[in-house]
């Protein structure tokens, strides 16, 4: 009754039972099954667990003694600190740029660049370079406001577009550093940063290429409306849509709300890995405040709150001549954001059960006698730890802990490289009702938890499979030794 892996199928049969079975609201199924996994869990398994994660023994003590609401809300707490700002000023972000029309303007022009059929690769490889340094999230909430606004100019192919910006943005996340999963994994495993970044890249556009291929039949298959929401009605887009050139803001201006954020983060990134103690241009007074001035600017809540409030300049400027006020649309984004809140806090409160339960541990324990090809191994181990705790970084976290040993003191016939980029695709499979990023998704683009777990899902699979084929057969080919 206290093995993880039973405490684990009890949560998964909650969770995915209540929501699709009972037709449960997300929010209530979640918190139920993290409340169910919180109750089978032992104080012993809970003290274990916090040892391991390098907590002192008296505060891992305190941790097993704290009651079952108290660590729900924790973690619950701690998802928010995470994505709250970030989900509501990117609702406020989404929302202006629909009904100022800077997404069409931004939509008009990408067009006229890539015609309708290139739309979706434009999307794709769009998101694939932006996910890089920016925040896998940040490039869902950028993002998605111009797939709702793309599909309404062309008339279709909005599950497409979906799918497109999910495929790059997840790939990114997992093999590119500076995405934080990378950085961490180059460290354990004494992989050069640039060569992950070359390889990383290298593997994700064979990955994103085969994601696109089953965007593309997702589509034919089960193709989707754009339906109606309350930050994004279709009916105001559709006016919007209408609009001639000139009543809609230049495109240079459109861009701001989404090239402010993304600057800064970029800037921030590329200082925080260049910069040592030496550096002389930290040193230098003007070379100083610029440093501190990119560092402010580019925390990505800092970040996300200055792209609203330039939105919202533009929507005031837009709308300088109605009546209506800017309350409205601030209202209906947080409305809508709220939700997305509740929902993906309670998944990281259910995840962050799961972790508890020790399960992390387990899999280690079954798969390190395990003697099997070190490259299928890792992606096998990182797919394990995803899936039952719905994270990419602690999966890629996990494994790598696993494996650094065997990476540096097995004679390998290949690079370590290698194994990062198994264990970066692994960490893909299978994103499911316990995973934050399955619900900013689920939500933001209004597909449904079935329309989700038939889509979103499977893609991953097929680009982390796609990955492990590719990373075997370079090994071979090219072994880098």
């Amino acid at each position: 009754m206290t093995d993880p892996l039973f405490i684990l199928a009890v949560g998964v049969l909650i969770v995915v039972g209540g929501i699709i079975g009972l037709k449960l609201h997300p929010f209530l199924a979640l918190l139920l099954g993290a409340f169910v996994v919180a109750l089978l869990t032992p104080a012993t398994t809970i003290e274990q667990y916090a040892l391991a994660k390098g907590s002192a023994p008296t505060a891992a003590v305190a941790l097993s003694k704290k009651g079952i609401g108290e660590r729900i809300a924790t973690e619950f707490g701690n998802t928010c600190a995470k994505i709250g700002i970030l989900i509501a000023m990117a609702a406020i972000i989404g929302k202006c740029m629909l009904e100022s029309g800077a997404a069409e303007r931004i939509i008009r022009s990408m067009l006229k660049l890539t015609g309708i059929e290139k739309a979706p690769v434009a999307f794709l490889v769009s998101s694939f370079f932006l996910g890089i340094p920016v925040f896998f999230d940040t490039v869902i909430f950028l993002m998605m406001p111009l797939a709702k606004a793309m599909t309404l100019r062309i008339g279709k192919n909005y599950l497409l577009l979906v799918l497109c910006i999910m495929a790059g943005a997840a790939m990114a996340n997992s093999l590119v550093p500076p995405a934080p999963g990378p950085l961490f994994l180059i460290g354990e495993m004494n992989i050069p940063i640039g060569m992950m970044m070359i390889g990383g890249t290298i593997v994700g556009l064979f990955t994103i290429t085969a994601g696109y291929f089953f965007a593309r039949w997702a589509n034919q298959k089960w193709p989707t409306a754009l339906r109606d929401s309350l930050d994004a009605r279709l009916d105001d887009i559709k006016a919007i849509a209408a609009k001639e050139d000139k009543h809609l803001p230049p495109l240079g201006v459109s861009l701001l709300p989404v090239l402010i954020p993304l600057v800064f983060i970029c800037a921030d990134t590329a200082l925080d890995a260049l910069s040592t103690p030496k550096v002389a241009v930290t040193q230098a007074s003007i070379g100083s405040q610029l440093f501190g001035l990119v560092q402010f600017f580019g925390d990505k809540n800092i970040a996300i709150v200055t792209g609203g409030i330039v939105a919202l300049v533009i929507l005031a400027n837009q709308k300088k001549d109605s009546k209506e006020g800017l309350t409205s649309f601030v209202q209906a984004a947080l409305m809508s954001g709220g939700g997305i809140i509740l929902i993906t806090a309670a998944g990281g409160a259910f995840g962050g059960m799961l972790q508890q339960t020790g399960i992390s541990e387990r899999i280690a324990d079954m798969t390190r006698g395990y003697q099997m090809a070190l490259i299928p191994l890792a992606f096998l181990i990182a797919a394990i730890v995803r899936t039952a705790q719905g994270s990419a970084t602690v999966a890629l976290i996990t494994a790598s802990g696993i494996l650094s040993g065997m990476a540096t003191n097995a004679n390998l016939g290949f690079h370590p490289l290698y194994l990062g980029l198994a264990i970066g695709c692994g960490s893909k499979l299978v994103p499911w009702m316990n995973d934050a990023g399955f619900w900013i998704i689920c939500k933001l683009s209004n597909l449904t938890e079935r329309e989700a777990l038939k889509t979103i899902s499977p893609l991953l699979v097929v680009m982390g499979l796609t990955g492990l084929v590719v990373i075997m057969i370079a090994a071979q080919l090219f072994p880098l030794v």
